[in-house]
């Protein structure tokens, strides 16, 4: 069986879509969506190893990676409008059925599709994924102050990320000592290549304000998990400083099935725990 990763654009609704994509399509399938700052090349190794059992598809989104980087007057950048356009995507390349990958901010993208398209999802694997209130308490308050009471000096100060270091920062925040070699600082290399386009950083700053609509969405998501109960693998690094782990038991209220693995990692546990998600992976779709 074949483990290459093919590497393709498709244009939906006019904007070209960069997507990797690897294994056979006669095994289930799997949406992978990135989260920020990054793009599908933090899902390499991941399809590598699993394209010999599984069809990994792995798009970026529109002003990410590859893809192309519309203007404003071309293109909302909100997650409401990212999120059609994936779905779109995902008709444009006969992808029908498929368990949804959900990292950061694939999951106001993400969530989005599930709910709007409920038919299309076999099971959600959520890594670092918001859905509740509780991933962001305290942690988001002094973004959300500013959202509602917005001044230069504090957009200076919430969005100092939305540079080099604060790109490389994304990587290594809440990381122990002993596994920040596992992180190949090529991927915040090529993130920060994509950010400092001309206007990519004002669009970024948009994008991270839309977030506030996302939260607003919490109770549609968590009922699209009531009344639907997808399969789901919930896996959360407890030193991840964005979201706090204690949202990773959430996911149970509403999916009492849920599988929840606490790791010893942080944000991008994909870098610094592969061999554990990569069993944690396929044990999940050995019980499918």
């Amino acid at each position: 069986m074949s483990r290459q990763i093919y590497n393709r654009s498709i244009k939906v609704d006019g904007i070209d879509i960069f997507y990797r994509e690897a294994g056979d399509r006669k095994n289930p399938s799997i949406l992978l969506l990135p989260g920020f700052p990054t793009s599908s090349v933090m899902f390499k190794n991941l399809m590598t190893a699993l394209s010999d059992r599984l069809h990994l598809v792995a798009p970026d989104f529109p002003g990410f990676g590859f893809s192309a980087f519309p203007s404003k007057d071309q293109f909302e950048y909100s997650f409401r409008n990212i999120s059609a356009y994936i779905n779109k995507f995902t008709d444009e390349i006969n992808l029908r059925s498929f368990t949804i990958y959900l990292h950061d901010y694939g999951a106001p993208v993400g969530l989005r599709l599930c709910v709007n398209h409920p038919e299309k999802i076999e099971g959600i694997i959520v890594q670092s994924g918001n859905a509740y209130e509780e991933g962001v308490y305290r942690i988001w308050d002094e973004t959300r102050e500013y959202w509602e009471n917005p001044t230069p000096e504090k957009k200076k100060k919430l969005y100092a990320f939305l540079s080099e270091e604060g790109v490389k920062w994304q990587y290594t925040a809440g990381v122990p000592d002993e596994l920040l070699s596992t992180i190949s600082p090529e991927l915040w290399v090529h993130d920060w290549d994509s950010m400092k386009r001309p206007g990519n950083i004002d669009m970024q700053y948009e994008l991270n304000c839309d977030y506030k609509n996302h939260m607003k969405m919490y109770p549609a998501f968590q009922e699209y998990f009531r009344v639907h109960q997808p399969r789901a693998l919930v896996i959360w690094g407890k030193y991840d400083p964005f979201f706090n782990v204690e949202e990773a038991f959430c996911y149970k209220r509403d999916l009492p099935d849920a599988q929840i693995h606490i790791i010893d990692g942080s944000h991008w546990v994909l870098e610094t725990n592969f061999d554990e998600v990569l069993k944690l992976i396929s044990d999940f779709f050995k019980e499918r």
